[in-house]
């Protein structure tokens, strides 16, 4: 079994064509983040705002709706009656 014979030209092809591809897919890629920037910069501040925000609850900027809040609050914690008190000598 012979090996076929490879030429200096059809390596240096192969290697203009792998070289084309990548050079088109860079520009396209490229292009496409210029075109757009406006509206991944407006995606990607709305993800960070809503992640930092997400977690607090409430209205607008995750201020707590105080004017008509529905829910009840939850009463304070009061003193425990007898306990230890204050040592008297």
């Amino acid at each position: 079994m012979k090996c076929p014979k490879v030429s200096f030209n059809s390596i240096a092809n192969v290697i203009s064509i792998a070289s084309g591809v990548s050079l088109a897919g860079i520009i396209g890629v490229g292009s496409y983040v210029y075109l757009n920037k406006d509206a991944i910069i407006d995606d990607i501040k709305d993800a960070a705002i809503e992640s930092v925000v997400g977690g607090m609850g409430g209205g607008a900027l995750g201020a707590p709706d105080l004017a008509g809040s529905s829910t009840p609050q939850a009463a304070a914690p009061s003193l425990p009656s007898g306990g230890l008190g204050v040592p008297t000598f």
